[in-house]
């Protein structure tokens, strides 16, 4: 295993996703990027439509491609970048929130959230910004 991705490389791998995203309405582009275990790193920018709540944030974008792929655990950090970053500092929505919760529950972590803006970039574990999560265990089996 070559061990996770840093924090610099996670943001910079969201900052170039960021710079891809589909955002012809807001022109609020956001990318992000997922760090795992192993390496690898996935990443993605938000994506809108006419019929604006069919748009998916870069966070939902980042998880389904990494779930298609076939990454079922080891989340180890995810940054959430706004356009260039220079602006105020981006947490992930609460489906966002939601959404990540599933794949890092699949792998029983407690991802790294970097929240990135102009002045700071806030470190916070998922289970802060969702605690007591709704997730595979809470379905009766």
């Amino acid at each position: 295993m070559t061990g996770a991705p840093d924090r610099e490389e996670l943001i910079a791998a969201a900052q170039a996703a960021a710079l891809l995203a589909y955002a012809p309405y807001s022109h609020f582009t956001v990318g992000a990027a997922l760090g795992f275990a192993d390496g690898r790193i996935v990443t993605a920018a938000n994506v809108e439509n006419a019929s604006y709540g069919l748009s998916l944030c870069a966070e939902t974008v980042a998880v389904a491609k990494a779930m298609a792929e076939g990454l079922r655990g080891g989340l180890q950090a995810v940054a959430v970048v706004g356009g260039d970053g220079s602006g105020p500092t981006l947490t992930p929505c609460g489906r966002c929130r939601q959404v990540l919760s599933e794949l890092a529950q699949l792998g029983g972590t407690d991802p790294l959230i970097y929240c990135v803006g102009e002045s700071e970039v806030l470190e916070l574990r998922l289970s802060h910004l969702l605690p007591l999560a709704f997730g595979p265990d809470s379905l009766e089996k």
